[in-house]
């Protein structure tokens, strides 16, 4: 099984970037793996790809030698190990809400001892029954992660106890569906906000497991120092339409017959 690069270099203390990817298109997953991206965020609760569309995603990826995660959709035992049946590095379970639910998710996605998850091996992730049986159990449990996403205040009443558990490796906090939750939808600044995250971050710490969050680029110093050292900063959908409005802001500031158009685009 391929070592997972994003567990290498939390193990070793060292950050992570991450790109989120919501287009179908392979190629902008092996985009985002050209431009030094350690891992290609996969969507499978707002986007919901078709299994050979991510297969192929998760393919992108390899071929670059690069990490997948894929958050999938709450369901069946079967929504989350098929994507790691198709042999993408990691899952991120969305609106984890308390241990017993984040014991649940473990006892799925992990093989014995830590879990029961089904077991198949004729897929990718056990090289379509090549590799070895049990070297493919304890690679599955070692190398592939699994990532509790907290997201809302009901858990984080109960975080301490989601925290301890044993059996997944990271709590990732996510700002957008936390600050509708309190009232406060897009106010990433919001005092209960930063306390969350500051939450999230010491008790990831304190139970030895890696915390991970979004942020845009001029925040990552802040977060890596906090403690994050798993980040997303970005997405194909933001940077894309970011490029086409400032290409027609450009072109309607310098074409006469335009620029009466041009504040349609003013960012």
């Amino acid at each position: 099984m391929r070592p997972s690069l994003v567990l290498q270099k939390l193990r070793s203390g060292e950050n992570v970037a991450c790109f989120k990817v919501n287009l179908a298109d392979p190629r902008a997953v092996e985009i985002a793996a050209l431009s030094g991206f350690d891992c290609i965020w996969l969507d499978q609760e707002h986007i919901g790809q078709d299994w050979s569309i991510l297969a192929a995603q998760i393919w992108a990826a390899k071929s670059q030698n690069k990490d997948t995660l894929v958050r999938v959709s709450r369901g069946s035992y079967s929504d989350y190990v098929k994507p790691l049946e198709l042999d993408a590095t990691g899952i991120m379970v969305p609106h984890v809400m308390h241990a017993a639910d984040a014991r649940k998710v473990v006892e799925m996605t992990r093989f014995h001892p830590e879990g029961m998850r089904a077991i198949d091996g004729g897929n990718a992730d056990g090289a379509y029954t090549a590799a070895d049986f049990r070297q493919y159990l304890k690679d599955a449990n070692r190398q592939r992660f699994v990532i509790l996403q907290i997201e809302d205040p009901e858990a984080l009443e109960g975080l301490e106890d989601i925290a301890r558990l044993e059996g997944y490796d990271m709590l990732f906090f996510g700002p957008g569906d936390f600050s509708q939750a309190i009232g406060a939808p897009g106010e990433m600044n919001h005092p209960e906000i930063t306390a969350a995250r500051e939450k999230v971050v010491r008790l990831a710490k304190k139970h030895r497991k890696f915390a991970g969050t979004t942020g845009t680029p001029d925040k990552v110093s802040i977060y890596q120092t906090m403690g994050y050292q798993f980040i997303s900063i970005g997405a194909d959908v933001i940077s894309l339409t970011q490029y086409c409005r400032q290409l027609m802001a450009d072109f309607n500031t310098t074409d006469p017959k335009n620029s009466s158009s041009g504040h349609y685009y003013k960012s």
